[in-house]
């Protein structure tokens, strides 16, 4: 994957650091062989200013941490970081990924809104959606509503599919959305993947951090400034692909 280094970059020690990111997959750098800000070893961060990195050391791995990215004067800076959580199953690529696994899809992916059974965070500027009692996230395959919302659930929408949003009060505390096979669902191909608050392990192909850092991460994000989430191992082949 082609990497994009700011000109002002290469220069010195620097070009070092740009020729050692032009080597190596997004994402897949150790810190120690590429100083640069994780950001600036990525062919696509999404075009905007906010971006926040997912990472686990390999693809079988369940844990990792979340890092989340400001933009200023085309120079990324570290907002915060947090010990993340992934699926049961590991990290797989987002575009082969099946329901059911409980893989993390790794990829590029935007995050179109935030929900939650708590109140959102003060300084939330993202939609934020109450879960209500018959608030659904709907994953039945046969459904129209496939990967969407749903309140209440839809009649071709089994229940035994999909996930009663209210009945996971600890998780979906606060949530944001991320944008995997949402803009035009491929049925079979994974439903409600969500950057939201631990469980007590391994999610089900979620990412999960903290309670302190969910509400952060929330407060932080600006729908202005275009956020996406980039999921992917620091130092595995998987590199990151725009959905």
């Amino acid at each position: 994957m082609p990497m994009t280094i700011p000109a002002r970059m290469r220069s010195g020690t620097a070009l070092l650091s740009a020729v050692c990111a032009a080597l190596v997959p997004a994402l897949a750098a150790p810190a120690q062989a590429c100083p640069l800000p994780l950001p600036y070893r990525m062919a696509d961060t999404g075009g905007g200013g906010q971006l926040i990195t997912a990472r686990a050391p390999a693809t079988d791995a369940t844990t990792g941490s979340v890092t989340w990215w400001q933009r200023r004067n085309g120079r990324w800076r570290e907002i915060g970081s947090a010990p993340a959580r992934f699926g049961a199953g590991g990290l797989t690529e987002g575009s082969t990924r099946v329901q059911g696994t409980s893989t993390t899809p790794t990829g590029l992916y935007d995050l179109p809104y935030g929900f939650g059974n708590d109140p959102a965070p003060a300084g939330t500027a993202v939609p934020y959606r109450r879960v209500g009692p018959d608030s659904w996230w709907c994953e039945d395959n046969a459904s129209a509503s496939y990967n969407r919302w749903a309140e209440p659930l839809p009649r071709d929408c089994a229940a035994t599919e999909s996930e009663r949003l209210a009945d996971y009060p600890t998780q979906y505390g606060r949530a944001l959305v991320i944008g995997f096979n949402y803009r035009r669902p491929v049925h079979g191909r994974g439903a409600g993947i969500f950057l939201h608050v631990n469980g007590k392990g391994a999610t089900a192909g979620c990412v999960s951090v903290p309670a302190e850092a969910m509400a952060r991460i929330l407060s932080w994000v600006r729908p202005s400034e275009e956020p996406h989430i980039a999921i992917g191992t620091a130092y595995g082949p998987t590199a990151i692909t725009r959905y």
